[in-house]
């Protein structure tokens, strides 16, 4: 028992930070959403997705300036950036509606040189790879993962976001429940990008 509670010491941080209000704040409101809010607040280009991003260009920005891991923080970048492009569809939802048709787009195969996307979006994984491999990013991860506790209640929400979505979009429940849950670990993710890329508590420059 006492070995286990040490790992609990050790690995694990259950303090309240401010940045978990915005958590906190999205997570009380996500009934009152779903149950109040007409449909079209979930549609493509919406309310709720606008919002959304909003915050990811947050994280970006919070990634990119980060005083700590910089390698890492960057590769973090390319990663939400792909988030933002994918909220979007690639361009998808903001360039190809379909005349009359509500929350409707063309699809990629309807659209000239459309078929080009996957192996772009391919190869702009693939750079990201090699840059988190050849940068030593990876290196900055394992740092952080073997020396910084994990900040509990931060990455409970984020896990709560992702649930959500998952249940909504298997379900089919509706698509406010689908894109609040995805705003709630966009939300919790800026919490935790803030976290580690500017609280000195989180931070591994001095190991």
């Amino acid at each position: 028992m006492k070995k286990f509670r040490n790992f609990i010491d050790n690995h694990f941080d259950f303090s309240f930070y401010p940045v978990l209000i915005f958590s906190l704040i999205v997570f009380a409101i996500v009934y009152p959403c779903v149950k109040f809010l007409p449909e079209t607040f979930g549609y493509e280009n919406g309310v709720i997705e606008n919002i959304q991003m909003v915050v990811l260009a947050l994280c970006f920005i919070f990634a990119i300036t980060a005083k700590t891991s910089k390698k890492f923080f960057y590769f973090a970048a390319v990663v939400i950036f792909l988030l933002i492009a994918r909220e979007i569809n690639y361009g998808r939802t903001v360039f190809f509606p379909v005349p009359g048709e509500v929350n409707s787009f063309y699809t990629w195969k309807e659209i000239k040189y459309g078929w080009l996307v996957n192996p772009l979006v391919g190869v702009y994984m693939a750079c990201g790879v090699l840059y988190f491999i050849f940068s030593k990013a990876w290196l900055e991860l394992w740092k952080i993962i073997k020396n910084v506790k994990i900040p509990v209640w931060n990455f409970m929400f984020l896990f709560f976001g992702i649930v959500i979505g998952e249940y909504a979009e298997k379900s089919g429940h509706s698509f406010i429940l689908e894109e609040m849950g995805e705003l709630l670990f966009y939300v919790s993710l800026m919490g935790v990008i803030w976290l580690f890329a500017f609280n000195k508590k989180f931070s591994v420059e001095k190991i």
